[in-house]
């Protein structure tokens, strides 16, 4: 085996300059791979992160999957000889009903879980003559920096502060911004039952979601029940696991046993997570594209020394090489250059990701400077090893096949005459 490898290194050597051509296209490729490869992986990181963290892993809501069946339409089935029309469903009061055992049943399910009701209504926001309209979450102030991230975002006052001050309001930044709100002025909401209370504002957030930060708004539960008139109610029960990734299970179990609508982030993103899912589908396709361009520099040069050596070759055989040997050879060869180009190409890589690291940016028309983001798992790694191995392998699978099947006899023939 010794004498094989000293045969695939001085014919390697031989052609030096080739050699260093197909050597550099697997380096360069392994670098670009991983650096670009865990560049896109950081950001879909980010993005999960960012989705996940800022929304509710699971929302409860006081609807159900599929409407009611009506007593109606249980008395007289749609094939029935009778046709009713002009009939109107029951009028339902909207609300989840028996909510407190449904969270004491999730906890029980899952004692790491965290969850919380929520009593959301409509209001309308009425400061210096300007009308804006405003969502209102109503929530019990200690469940707010549970299941929410909104503490993080806070850019003045805090959520202690509606713990102490239960007629206080969190408002967005947006909000404040459009209606040149400051911290500690009072505001009057109308609700859409016309009920109109005065609120101070003890807290203004920013997430960077413009359509979030001038809409929501946070409440003590009692002060929304109070003002939209639906005293001890809720209408959505938000959960967070501890794992969520398990959110669509989970939904799926406690949706067949509570019977309201249980709707994980997975499902209500499902369109961003497919997005995803499709560019990193593209991205790894580009990126092959360029180890598969170096394969096809190894391919070459095996080829070339093959085609140049076909009376070594044959001499070889004709001493006693099985064509098994002469196949080992070059495939060695390939290996060679594989094993040096990811032995160079990772370090490049990971070069290359540093640098990445040290690019900030800021967005047109953000505020907020942002850095590169870089996975740096294992798993990149070992794609692009294992990708660069396998390309050049088969780059010089089809040469090294092509050297075992030469005849020697026709080959000293052909040179003797």
């Amino acid at each position: 085996m010794r004498l094989l490898i000293n045969i695939a290194v001085r014919q390697l050597v031989f052609r030096k300059r080739q050699s260093l051509v197909s050597l550099v296209g697997i380096v360069l490729g392994t670098g670009f791979f991983i650096a670009i490869s865990s560049m896109m992986k950081g950001s879909e990181n980010d993005f999960l992160k960012r989705l996940v963290d800022n929304s509710p892993h699971i929302t409860i809501s006081d609807e159900f999957r599929d409407p009611r069946v009506q007593p109606l339409e249980a008395m007289y089935p749609s094939n029935a000889a009778i046709e009713i029309s002009n009939t109107r469903p029951v009028t339902e009061t909207r609300g989840i009903r028996g909510f407190e055992k449904i969270i004491d049943f999730l906890k029980v399910k899952d004692p790491g879980i965290k969850v919380s009701q929520v009593l959301i209504g409509q209001g309308l926001v009425n400061y210096a003559g300007k009308d804006s309209p405003i969502t209102l979450n109503g929530m019990i102030p200690e469940d707010i920096l549970k299941v929410t991230t909104i503490e993080q975002n806070m850019v003045e006052g805090s959520i202690d502060d509606l713990i102490g001050y239960p007629d206080g309001i969190i408002i967005g930044g947006e909000l404040a911004r459009t209606l040149k709100l400051k911290l500690g002025n009072s505001i009057s909401i109308t609700a859409s039952t016309g009920t109109t209370r005065i609120f101070k504002i003890v807290g203004i957030f920013r997430t960077g979601r413009s359509s979030y930060d001038i809409n929501q708004s946070f409440l003590h539960l009692k002060r929304v029940q109070s003002l939209v008139n639906r005293p001890n109610k809720a209408n959505s029960i938000i959960i967070k696991l501890s794992n969520p990734y398990n959110a669509r299970v989970f939904a799926k179990e406690t949706e067949d046993q509570v019977a309201y609508k249980n709707l994980s982030w997975q499902e209500s993103s499902e369109d961003l997570i497919n997005t995803i899912a499709i560019r990193n589908k593209i991205m790894y396709t580009v990126v092959s594209a360029v180890l598969i361009v170096a394969a096809f520099g190894i391919y070459n040069v095996i080829s070339t020394v093959v085609m140049e050596k076909y009376r070594d070759i044959a001499i070889l055989k004709s001493m006693g090489f099985y064509a098994k040997e002469i196949r080992i050879i070059f495939l060695t060869q390939g290996i060679m250059l594989g094993v040096a180009g990811c032995m160079i190409g990772v370090p490049l890589g990971i070069a290359f990701m540093y640098s990445l690291m040290q690019i900030k940016f800021k967005p047109p028309g953000g505020t907020q400077i942002i850095q590169m983001p870089i996975d740096w798992g294992i798993t990149q790694f070992l794609v692009a090893i294992t990708f660069a191995m396998t390309a050049s392998i088969l780059a010089a699978y089809l040469p090294a096949r092509k050297a075992g099947a030469v005849k020697p006899v026709d080959i000293l023939r052909g040179g003797a005459a």
